[in-house]
């Protein structure tokens, strides 16, 4: 008899890391906390959470992170000042942010070891159950979510799922790296994987992107702490012992990914996002048309007076 496929309710978000591809302006404000139009990548993150059917949220944090948490509260103050004013819609909002009670859990990650150690760091809080992983600098734009379009492959098969995509050749260096046996419409079977492989070595350009759902026996293998690719204790290397035991999948997302952790994805993602909202689009998109003409002028003009000066 084939064992229940049981339902993912936890999510871990591993958001520890002091994001320095975005100083200075995660100098002190932590970079989960930083918007996209009008949202904090780490209520994007949540929202996605809550749309597949997560019911618990554990965050794995260290010292100064705690505005992460207090942005997920009631904000009773701030509540009685909008009531006294009438803000009706922007008290639906924060309505919207807010969590129900203890449904939010924190564990600290006392040294920054690497994405397994932080895993890790959550394994009293998830038990012996399943449990999805977000990484909140990686975002989807689709009308469905991310995790919830993996939520439903997941109980259709089981086992484990990654979210997967095609990167550059020479962009595999760095990601974890799946190594693919076959492909059954938006599901991968995974014989392998490699945590940042060289493009020489790596076994294919399909890269994990930022979301996992996993079962509970990996915390067998990230608590051996095995130092892997950047001396760091890489949850990939953790997956890969799992690989040998149980089923691992690849999931082929709907989307658009967005990389929010570098200058160039974070900026990319703004413009997504707000083209994304009806409010906004017409009037950014206008001003986008005349940036991208006096770019192209000044480019022009730039060219001109080089030839000039040849």
């Amino acid at each position: 008899m084939s064992q229940a496929i049981r339902p993912v309710r936890k999510a871990v978000f591993p958001v520890a890391g002091l994001g320095t591809r975005l100083l200075p302006a995660t100098k002190v404000l932590p970079k989960e906390m930083l918007t996209i139009v009008d949202r904090p990548l780490i209520q994007m993150a949540v929202e996605e959470a809550i749309e597949a059917g997560i019911e618990q949220f554990i965050f794995v944090i260290n010292y100064g992170k705690e505005m992460l948490v207090q942005h997920f509260d009631n904000a009773p103050q701030l509540m009685k000042v909008l009531e006294a004013r009438g803000k009706t819609d922007q008290i639906e909002t924060i309505k919207a942010a807010a969590l129900p009670e203890g449904s939010l859990q924190t564990v600290l990650q006392q040294e920054a070891l690497g994405l397994g150690h932080a895993v890790w760091c959550a394994h009293h809080a998830v038990g012996n159950e399943p449990f999805a992983i977000i990484l909140p600098d990686d975002t989807v734009l689709n009308s469905v979510g991310c995790l919830a379009q993996m939520v439903k492959s997941y109980n259709s098969h089981g086992g484990n799922v990654v979210a997967a995509c095609e990167v550059a050749p020479e962009d595999t260096r760095r990601y974890g790296i799946l190594d693919i046996s076959g492909r059954q419409d938006q599901a991968l079977s995974i014989k392998g994987l490699v945590e940042k492989p060289s493009p020489e070595l790596a076994p294919s350009n399909m890269a994990i992107f930022g979301r996992y759902i996993l079962q509970p026996e990996i915390f067998t293998y990230l608590a051996r702490h095995e130092q892997g690719a950047g001396g760091e204790i890489q949850l990939t290397d953790a997956m890969a012992h799992l690989l040998a035991d149980q089923d691992f999948y690849g999931f082929l997302f709907e989307g658009e990914r967005l990389d929010c952790g570098n200058e160039l994805g974070f900026v990319k993602a703004q413009i997504a996002f707000a083209l994304n909202k009806p409010s906004l689009a017409p009037d950014i998109a206008e001003y986008m048309m005349t940036k991208l003409r006096e770019y192209h002028e000044a480019g022009s003009k730039t060219a001109k007076s080089m030839k000039k000066v040849a």
